[in-house]
């Protein structure tokens, strides 16, 4: 399995932005398509964007979409999550996703075959 690593994550006040980065290793990056979730306190973990391991088609949950954008760079093992005009709403743990087999775009997390440790996000009101 390939080995997972977020970064990018803290606190910002509502209305800012953050780019999150999710750096790959142990595997072929390119063969692997990319998700990114994420999980409050007291919830379920939810969908937020996913890649296909040719970056040519993305997805993204309702609450996200024309907000945040997902991106990857297959020549530095890389997928980005860049999330513009925060809520507090968006305060969370977000994890990186991967999956050499399953597709992606429906944002299930059990088609993911290995996850990150998280990075977390906090958007202040």
């Amino acid at each position: 399995q390939v080995q997972l690593v977020e970064s990018g994550g803290g606190l910002v006040q509502a209305g800012a932005s953050l780019r999150l980065s999710c750096v790959a290793s142990g595997g072929t990056f390119s063969m692997y398509g990319m998700g990114w979730f994420r999980q409050a306190p007291g919830k379920e973990r939810e969908f937020v964007a996913a890649i296909t391991w040719s970056g040519d088609r993305l997805s993204y949950g309702d609450s996200v979409k024309g907000r945040f954008t997902i991106s990857r760079d297959n020549s530095k093992n890389t997928v980005y999550l860049q999330l513009n005009s925060l809520k507090p709403e968006d305060t969370a743990v977000y994890y990186c996703a991967a999956t050499e087999l399953k597709p992606v775009l429906a944002g299930d997390p059990a088609d993911f075959e290995s996850w990150g440790q998280g990075t977390q996000v906090t958007v202040s009101s």
